[in-house]
């Protein structure tokens, strides 16, 4: 802050929340939670994330004074000062949060476009003839754009430009420790390696796989398989009962990139 790097400040703050999200993965409350003789990890567990988020809230009060105070309203809590952040313990164990409130909700699109409709009519002249010629031409546009946008079966260029394929070496394949369907792979991208989760179990076993080469998706969203994280997709083929993951030549260096 002192340099006005502001943008800096806020991401610092949501580098803690994504850090706290990854926790609820790593500990699943939800399976601790049946089981008794677990109650007391889970007390722990949960009093890290809210004092966690509490502490987050109060450093996003400057940046989003409504949505601090309305996550620390939700917390129902009042250590909201900055010196209540030098230690971790500022929320009250056996304490009762607040009425949860949802703090960002999703636009409805279709309602959100009635009411610009509805703006832009009221801006219109008053001219009968030309009300409905703008009407008309608006209703062709509107219907055209529409069919465009559903119709999934195109992409442009710029979508596939968003596509990072690499090839990837296989250097260690296991079974997932929480689902039949899936294995886990270690891929090897350049000097790089990486965990990726792929739902090819049925088709493959880990023996059948290691060291070879296959294309893979490289910034895809990482995500959370069954307790496990996966940081890409391995492309495959797919056509009734047989599927065959979509391997390069042997020749080919990891980490290459497809285009």
């Amino acid at each position: 802050m002192d340099d006005l790097k502001v943008s800096d400040s806020i991401d610092e703050i949501l580098t803690l929340l994504r850090r706290s999200n990854k926790y609820i993965d790593e500990t699943q409350p939800w399976i601790l939670g049946k089981d008794e003789s677990k109650k007391a990890r889970l007390g722990t567990v949960l009093y890290n994330l809210l004092e966690s988020i509490r502490i987050a809230a109060v450093l996003l009060g400057p940046f989003l004074p409504e949505t601090s105070e309305k996550i620390l309203k939700q917390l129902n809590t009042d250590k909201r000062d900055w010196e209540s952040l030098l230690q971790f313990n500022g929320m009250v164990a056996g304490q009762k949060v607040g009425t949860p409130e949802i703090l960002f909700a999703r636009i409805d699109a279709a309602k959100k476009i009635e009411e610009i409709n509805k703006l832009n009519e009221a801006k219109a002249p008053k001219d009968p003839v030309k009300t409905e010629e703008i009407k008309s031409e608006t209703n062709t546009k509107s219907e055209t754009e529409a069919k465009e946008e559903n119709d999934d079966r195109y992409i442009t260029i710029d979508d596939f430009a968003k596509l990072d394929m690499r090839v990837a070496e296989i250097i260690k394949v296991e079974k997932h420790p929480n689902a039949d369907k899936l294995l886990v792979f270690q891929l090897k991208i350049g000097e790089e390696t990486r965990q990726v989760v792929s739902g090819i179990a049925k088709w493959y076993k880990p023996e059948d796989l290691a060291g070879k080469k296959v294309v893979m998706v490289y910034n895809l969203k990482p995500v959370t398989l069954r307790g496990v994280e996966s940081n890409g997709m391995i492309l495959s083929a797919e056509k009734g009962k047989k599927l065959s993951v979509v391997s390069t030549l042997e020749d080919i260096p990891s980490g290459a990139t497809i285009s």
